[in-house]
């Protein structure tokens, strides 16, 4: 694909892997597509295991980033330096995140909604809102040139029900992709194989080998990814009835009033969403 026709995408999240979980099949399509997708983690998710934790689990995670971003086709995953646990929606991670749009060019950016059960979730939506207007005006963050045009803003999905329950208004299939979804999260041994299972108190169901564990992952995704009500309505808007009707798994994403609205050609040029009738 020509580099002045690759959309830039970039996605926020509060914890390595967080982004894998909720729309990696998605950002290995778009890669697929040609699009330049780029993740970046808010904080460094040193808090994130029952036995190990600050500078050690810090630099484990990124190298697992690392690792997950090569398997899925994301050209960039960075994790910053905030304490994991303690993020803060305040000017100087504002400005950071303002600078990481601004400085990947973003055509659309996907972040987290801000209600959620995490403080960290929270606050990397609140960040990424306080952004939206800001990474056009060039008084703010000067030292970033400002985006000529306001990127399109959409959260990734989750299941809280206040203020107001997740709106599907994009869907994507991801049956061919699936298997590359799990590869990547594979890839995050610390949180999919160790501290995930331990919060849950399944730590014991995980296998000991790597084969079987990618089996566990992979049974343990299809039915977490499996299409809903919600879901099937959107496949068959953007695919069709024949092939929306026939994808069992699918990803999510809510468009945010704060940035460019965008055209349902817009968003078919965005977005894998194939063979419209």
């Amino acid at each position: 694909m020509p580099e002045n026709s690759r959309l830039r995408v970039i996605a926020f999240f509060a914890h390595p892997d967080d982004a894998d979980l909720t729309m990696g099949g998605t950002a290995a399509l778009m890669a697929r597509m040609g699009h330049a997708v780029k993740f970046v983690s808010l904080t460094s998710g040193d808090a994130g295991h029952q036995s190990q934790g600050g500078g050690a689990l810090t630099n484990r995670r990124r190298l697992e980033a690392q690792e997950a971003a090569r398997r899925l086709g994301v050209e960039e995953y960075t994790v910053l330096d905030n304490h994991d646990g303690e993020l803060i929606p305040d000017l100087h991670n504002r400005h950071n995140v303002i600078r990481e749009i601004r400085k990947w060019n973003a055509d659309v950016v996907i972040g987290m909604r801000p209600n959620d059960y995490h403080p960290d979730h929270r606050y990397t939506g609140i960040l990424v809102q306080d952004a939206a207007y800001m990474v056009v005006v060039p008084n703010v963050t000067p030292d970033t040139p400002p985006l000529k045009k306001n990127p399109i803003f959409l959260y990734m999905s989750d299941h809280f029900q206040k203020p107001y329950p997740f709106r599907h208004d994009i869907v994507v299939g991801i049956d061919d992709v699936l298997e590359t979804k799990v590869h990547g999260l594979d890839a995050h041994v610390s949180q999919i194989y160790e501290w995930l299972p331990w919060v849950d108190g399944i730590l014991g169901d995980v296998p000991d080998s790597p084969e079987e564990r990618v089996q566990w992952l992979m049974d343990r995704q299809s039915t977490s990814s499996r299409v809903s009500r919600e879901q099937r309505a959107g496949l068959i808007k953007w695919y069709g009835e024949e092939k929306g009707s026939q994808f069992k798994h699918a990803e999510s994403f809510e468009i945010c009033e704060y940035g460019h609205q965008p055209t349902d050609e817009e968003i078919r040029r965005i977005f894998p969403i194939f063979d419209q009738t």
